[in-house]
């Protein structure tokens, strides 16, 4: 078998492929002759059926599928040994006179390669890189939700300010019929709070559904109904209490602290106010680090100039999915691809030329530290490393979950080097305005 390479430019090249007799005719022969055992042909006994009669009924289709492996391997090992960078797969080229029936054939297919670019770490203009601080109105709010969440209830007979009422929201028109419970600290309409004051268990109160809550995501919990009908909601509908109580805040005391974060971790307010400081910004330097990961990956996507081979991989789209694609739709799929394949040629490149790589052990370690946050979050602070062995090993045998976190050790590891070798420039800002300045 000869294999040879027509480079048609930087970004394309078509390879030819000579296949003779003598690469695959003993493997033909070694399968027609194992038909034949096998052969159940009325007329012939058991592996007494003619050769000619063989070949006839099977010859072609083996001699297919024996050639086809044939390109298959050989191409591969081809590419693998010239060491050629190809994007998506080689594309055979119609051949509108091919013959099946010849002793020789010459095959060609189409390569897309991958382009030369430079990736310099350093970049010219500096990336912003938040520090997001917990600051003392976000502590002090923790606090607050803390003592509520760990206060006692205090039944009452009539609704006063800061109570929270337990009833059922009705509406027969739009279906609405719903048992909930409000904080009336959450309300936003001076007039609907007003109305509830001095109400008792069994009086029904009229609210109107616009604008009710502070925060507009309250009102799908409230009325039972999908986030999408609560937005577009303006109706009245009728409350009938149940039950009124008052939540006396939890004592910032020993027992509290330790039911908090075990036993003798805090001891004191001041104490609770750093530690619950620190989780905070320990939760936040994860999302300060994925923005800094996005807006590291959009700046070279946009300034790490090269071109695809743009014409293959609009081909290479339209003929290998599921099912064929017009030209007008492998090039939306095309558009819509660009920036992905963009960043991942980008992303490949850095990880070989800073010889990023994951080993077995170090993927088990990140994957013990995942289980142990996921068990913290349940109040298992301090799990046996046996269990923690134990769990790991089961997710390593998850090819699926192997992926997910060997992408996710991966990011870890380019978001370090980027924090290293990139032009950052720090910024402290706290959370409410990080959401405003980032989200808008």
């Amino acid at each position: 078998m000869n294999i040879t390479k027509e480079q048609i430019d930087e970004l394309n090249a078509v390879v030819k492929v000579a296949v003779t007799k003598d690469d695959y005719q003993d493997k033909v022969e070694s399968i027609l002759k194992d038909y034949r055992k096998q052969a159940n042909i009325p007329g012939f006994r058991k592996g007494q059926v003619p050769m000619g009669l063989i070949k006839k009924q099977y010859g072609k289709a083996v001699l297919v599928d024996e050639v086809n492996k044939l390109l298959q391997d050989n191409l591969n090992k081809y590419l693998t040994e010239e060491k050629l960078d190809v994007l998506g797969n080689p594309l055979p080229k119609q051949q509108d006179n091919f013959d099946w029936e010849t002793e020789e054939f010459s095959f060609e297919f189409e390569l897309g390669l991958a382009p030369n670019f430079e990736v310099p770490l350093k970049t010219k203009k500096s990336i912003l890189h938040y520090t997001i601080v917990a600051d003392k109105k976000m502590v002090d709010e923790q606090i607050d939700r803390i003592q509520k969440q760990y206060g006692k209830l205090i039944n009452k007979n009539e609704v006063a300010k800061n109570n929270e009422v337990i009833g059922v929201f009705k509406n027969k028109a739009e279906e609405i019929e719903n048992k909930a419970t409000i904080e009336l600290d959450k309300i936003k309409s001076k007039k609907i709070l007003e109305s509830l004051l001095g109400k008792k268990a069994g009086d029904i109160v009229t609210i109107k559904t616009k604008g009710l809550f502070k925060e507009d995501y309250l009102l799908s919990s409230a009325l039972g109904i999908d986030k999408e009908k609560a937005e577009k909601l303006n109706i009245e509908v009728d409350f009938t209490i149940e039950e009124i109580n008052e939540r006396e805040p939890a004592e910032l005391n020993q027992e509290l602290f330790d039911k908090l974060f075990g036993k003798d971790t805090v001891k004191t307010e001041a104490e609770l106010k750093a530690k619950i400081k620190e989780d905070s910004e320990k939760q936040f330097e994860q999302q300060s680090d994925q923005k800094l990961l996005n807006d590291i990956t959009e700046h070279y996507i946009s300034n790490v100039k090269f071109d695809l081979p743009t014409g293959f991989l609009k081909k290479w789209i339209q003929v290998t999915g599921e099912k064929p694609l017009t030209e007008e739709e492998a090039n939306e799929e095309f558009a819509k691809s660009e920036k992905g394949l963009r960043y991942q040629l980008i992303e490949g490149k850095i990880i070989k030329e800073n010889n990023i790589e994951i080993q077995f052990d170090e993927l088990k370690e990140f994957a013990k530290g995942f289980i142990k946050s996921q068990m913290a979050q349940y109040g298992q602070l301090n799990p046996a490393e046996e269990e923690l062995d134990n769990i790991a090993a089961r997710i390593m045998g998850n090819q699926d979950e192997v992926k997910r976190l060997s992408e996710q050790l991966m990011s870890q590891k380019l978001l370090n080097l980027y924090k290293e070798k990139s032009n950052l420039k720090t910024k402290e800002i706290t959370y409410e305005n990080f959401v405003k300045e980032v989200y808008g």
